[in-house]
């Protein structure tokens, strides 16, 4: 009798553990996998206390054992669900090695229990024997995030940084992390709780360096704060600059040391010193002559943090000393002192800030109308340093008077000047407001657009960039500046003579053009004058003309005008022309954007070919076999657009015709990494259309390695997604199946479906080939691999044919689940152990599991799928509704219509009868149709159906008239209504 209380007692305290963990606020797939070995374990003692279980030293130990444990569990569960977030986040290594060791402990209590005295069946000794095991060898980690935060914060720690970027991201991190709002007053009040909670525990010193890390975090100090500090440290500091210590010198270098660290001799040194001095063979100590060796070096950190402390002491008080000099007329003392304030800015963002809080701002941006170019020069690039800052520091820029008109001036000056002046312009004018300022200021616009144009490579992507920023100004000045030099550029072009048209249409060429740009041209004509100087005899009046229509057809309406105009055949023929050779990879390009308008929305509407013939595709594809690798990727590109096209189609099966299957899986094993990449891509588009007689005689165990190889190593995602397509869409034979297998695509398709990635989508088709019911063999890889449940988390959160593939999967796993199940005793301890609310399932009426018998009710897959038929890709439902026909087939009829009803799944299928679906509609009525044999189903289900019933009969096709017909009559309907049916 105490024993059975002490069984019963330790049960409920499992449970109420249980109900802790599962309200845990941190490292929540850790408690969940906790709580779920608890909860088995209290089941079995529940079960175990009805027997008569007699008293010894085993079953003593067993339960002191578990009690004790269970307190642990409690504890551990009821901090991490009360506790504050942060400190559980930063305990997080603690946490996991205490589930561990709380886990492993159970386990050696359990089986210390003397089942061999009881009458227990194999199954359930069995059960307790696995148990045991997963919780012995149950391990528990952080997640990546968790690593990396808390990697950082000893990072941080180890090396006393103050760099507030450093803490602002980590405390970001850390809120993205826990699902704190990243609000500054959320963040500031949670980092708060932090601190007091920490003093409430008396941590340790690691949780106060943790503290003064994140302290650093613009996010927790306010500005006014943060200048209060400031100015209280800064007039503690007096005026005079310290002396360093004899101690930060390095003995070897006699400077002042960076990196200093100590070596066994007891002395310190610069680390690039003292290393260089064991790497040229010297094995003593500088000082001492005592032996050294690189391993005893060890970084002193008391000491860097001391000359950092000096250092910032002595910056500090020179830059509130240097106002003086830098407002002062003689150029002779503004020079130094702004040089000097420069290089502190470019050198840290600490000193930014002290520049801006001692109000530096004006006084630098008055400089700017200096006459001295260096004075302008060392401005413009402190105001650049402190612009990237924050925008407050760009609006305290902005806001200086005449800032802007003057930072102008200087875009017309030397090339110098002239670069920094386009970097802050561009910095500033990420603030709305100021860029209305610049949009104003008086030829600002024109000098941008003259400079958009010029040599300089740099700035003219700098002023581009800006005047793309800019174009959105009610004045549209950009625009009508940018007019101002198409205009004359145009009228050249058409009236010049054919020397001035090279100009000009080298001009177009070189130019960095935005779209708009490349369409006002060729409204203008562009287009037109520059295909009749490709019909000129000229090669270099061919070549400038080529180029420029690469620049200009890199817009679809462009394109698909030089098409209509008949651009295709004079670049054809340049494109096989041999005097031309030193052109084909213009032109090649230039029909590559002529292929990517073709399929682009405005192509769709006109139906418009590029290609009109397969000798067309057979020509410019035969050029991939004989060309370099930048010409191959140009030419694939090309394709891969053409089968996107309206006639994408045609171009499919003509490519695969004229054997280009063969060449691409060349290309695929080829080093270069773009044209390879690109040739899978095309050879995925060539899968599409279901034409497997090219890939069985291509596609072999090579070509297969080769795809394996490039998912597992392939930096790119699309080309794993497209080499994972290729795989999914391979014949379904024996021979590719055992290729397959044999190359390790399954193990390489596990990897994929876990990863949240657009290779997701096809490595799920790609798994069907290995859920398929009649290779049991392979169902087991797949369910002891743990992919069962990344298919129902698919189900919630992949794309409707990501969606469709899970659905097809877990449906043909389940078709097996009938055979698999381990049937039960109704007089064995299992039949107690696992009664149908614990244990036995509730569909197959035996032992399930996700991992053996591929359960979909074990994987609480059912739930999702439910809700998968209410998707609007028809596909989709089709797919589920399939899933969830396999727990109502032959005698599991009655037991899975009440799994079903639990689930919510009738009326959703019910629905499914007014879809427009043909093939989803007959199965939903075949679903029906063995749902209403249950008397209880159709009495409370039938009425809603008749209505839709009804309809069928009126409008179906012959075969769904005549399943809706049957089912009224299941439902009485039919003769009672049989006006309804006349007709079918």
């Amino acid at each position: 009798m105490e024993n059975h209380r002490s069984l019963v007692d330790t049960a409920e305290s499992m449970l109420q553990a249980v109900a802790l963990a599962r309200q845990a606020l941190v490292h929540k797939e850790n408690f969940k996998k906790f709580s779920a070995s608890l909860e088995k374990t209290a089941i079995f003692l529940q079960e175990l206390s009805k027997f008569k279980v007699k008293n010894s030293e085993s079953v003593n130990r067993a339960l002191e054992g578990l009690q004790s444990e269970v307190e642990a569990a409690k504890q551990l569960a009821a901090e991490c669900s009360n506790g504050n977030k942060i400190y559980l986040l930063l305990s997080g290594k603690k946490i996991v090695e205490k589930m561990e060791s709380t886990s492993k402990s159970m386990s050696r209590a359990m089986a210390l229990f003397p089942l061999a005295s009881l009458d227990v069946s194999p199954q359930t000794n069995q059960w307790l024997l696995n148990l045991c095991k997963n919780m012995e060898e149950a391990q528990y980690h952080l997640s990546p995030m968790e690593e990396e935060i808390l990697h950082k914060i000893e990072t941080g720690v180890q090396d006393r940084t103050t760099d507030r970027s450093f803490a602002s991201n980590l405390l970001l991190l850390i809120a993205e992390s826990l699902g704190i709002p990243s609000q500054e007053n959320d963040l500031k009040e949670e980092f708060e709780n932090f601190k007091n909670d920490i003093q409430s525990r008396n941590e340790a010193l690691r949780m106060e360096q943790i503290i003064l890390l994140l302290e650093n975090a613009d996010v927790v100090t306010t500005p006014k704060e943060k200048e209060m500090k400031y100015f209280t440290k800064r007039n503690s500091l007096g005026r005079q600059l310290l002396e360093p210590l004899q101690s930060f010198y390095c003995p070897i270098t006699a400077d002042i040391m960076r990196d200093p660290v100590e070596t066994s001799s007891g002395y310190t040194f610069e680390r690039e010193a003292i290393e260089k001095w064991l790497a040229l063979g010297n094995g003593l100590c500088p000082l001492t002559k005592t032996p050294l060796t690189k391993l005893s070096v060890r970084p002193n950190r008391t000491l860097r943090q001391s000359i950092e402390e000096w250092k910032n002491r002595n910056i500090m008080i020179t830059i509130a000393s240097m106002k003086p000099e830098i407002q002062s007329r003689d150029e002779e003392q503004v020079l130094p002192s702004l040089k000097k304030l420069s290089e502190l800015c470019e050198k840290s963002e600490l000193h930014r800030e002290w520049v801006v809080m001692e109000d530096y701002i004006p006084i630098v941006t008055a400089l700017l109308h200096a006459k001295n170019s260096e004075i302008r020069l060392h401005a413009l690039a402190i105001l650049c340093s402190l612009a990237k800052d924050s925008d407050d520091n760009k609006e305290a820029i902005a806001n200086v008077k005449d800032s802007i008109t003057y930072v102008v001036y200087s875009l017309a000056r030397k090339v110098e000047e002239s670069m920094l002046a386009l970097q802050l312009i561009l910095e500033l004018s990420r603030i709305v407001n100021v860029r209305n300022l610049i949009g104003d200021a008086q030829g600002g616009i024109l000098l941008l657009v003259t400079l958009a144009n010029s040599d300089d490579a740099q700035a003219s992507k700098y002023a581009q960039e800006l005047l793309d920023t800019l174009a959105f100004l009610d004045q549209n000045v950009v625009r009508m500046a940018r007019a101002k030099f198409f205009g004359p550029l145009l009228q050249r072009l058409f009236e010049g003579s054919v020397a001035i048209q090279v100009i000009m249409a080298d001009t177009l060429a070189d130019l960095e053009l935005t779209d708009h740009d490349k369409q006002c041209l060729s409204r203008g004509g562009a287009l037109k004058a520059l295909l009749q100087m490709l019909e000129l005899d000229d090669i270099e009046v061919k070549s400038a003309a080529v180029r420029a229509l690469e620049n200009l057809s890199g817009v679809a309406p462009n394109g698909l005008q030089l098409i209509k105009q008949g651009a295709k055949t004079p670049l054809f023929e340049l494109l096989f022309c041999h005097a031309a050779s030193k052109l084909r990879l213009h032109v090649a390009k230039t029909i590559m954007h002529l292929a990517m308008s073709t399929a682009s929305m405005e192509a769709s509407e006109d139906q418009i070919r590029l290609m009109e013939t397969e000798e067309d595709i057979f020509k410019l594809f035969s050029l991939v076999s004989y060309t370099g690798p930048e010409m191959q990727e140009t030419l694939l590109l090309t394709f891969h657009a053409l089968c996107r096209s309206p006639s994408g189609l045609d171009v499919r099966r003509e490519l695969r015709q004229i054997s280009a299957v063969k060449i691409l899986v060349h290309l695929c094993e080829l080093d270069d990494l773009a044209v390879r990449a690109n040739a899978v891509k095309l050879l995925c588009y060539l899968t599409e259309d279901g034409d497997h007689q090219t890939f069985e005689e291509h596609v072999n165990r090579r070509c297969i390695t080769t795809l394996i190889r490039i998912i597992k190593t392939s930096d790119s995602e699309d080309e794993k997604a497209a080499a994972m397509g290729i795989i999914s869409r391979l014949p379904h034979n024996s021979q590719m199946s055992q290729d397959l297998s044999q190359c390790g695509a399954l193990e390489v398709i596990f990897d994929c479906l876990k990863n949240e990635k657009e290779v997701v989508e096809n490595a799920a088709e790609a798994l069907c080939r290995f859920t398929a019911t009649s290779n049991l063999e392979q169902q087991k890889r797949v369910a002891e691999a743990g992919i069962i449940p990344v298919l129902v988390k698919l189900l919630a959160s992949g794309a409707p044919p990501t969606k469709r593939n899970a659905a097809i999967s877990l449906k043909q796993l389940s078709e097996s689940s009938s055979k698999l199940t381990i049937p039960v005793k109704t007089n064995s301890l299992l039949s107690c152990c696992f009664a149908p609310s614990e244990g036995i399932c509730a569909v197959h009426l035996g032992i399930c599991s996700t991992e053996t018998s591929f359960c979909l009710l074990e994987a609480g897959a059912v739930r999702p799928l439910v809700m998968l038929l209410g998707e609007q890709d028809a596909s989709a439902c089709e797919a589920s509704l399939d899933a969830i026909l396999t727990l109502i087939e032959g005698v599991q009829l009655q037991n899975g219509c009440k799994v079903l009803e639990e689930a919510g799944a009738i009326v959703p299928i019910i629905k499914l009868l007014t879809s427009s679906c043909s093939s989803l509609q007959e199965k939903t009525l075949g679903a029906l149709q063995r749902i209403f044999r249950l008397v209880d189903f159709k009495t409370k289900y039938g009425k809603s159906a008749q209505m839709s019933l009804v309809d069928i009969t009126q409008r179906g096709s012959s075969t769904t008239k005549s399943l809706a017909a049957k089912i009224l009559a299941q439902l009485n309907v039919l003769n009672e209504q049989s006006s309804f049916f006349d007709g079918t």
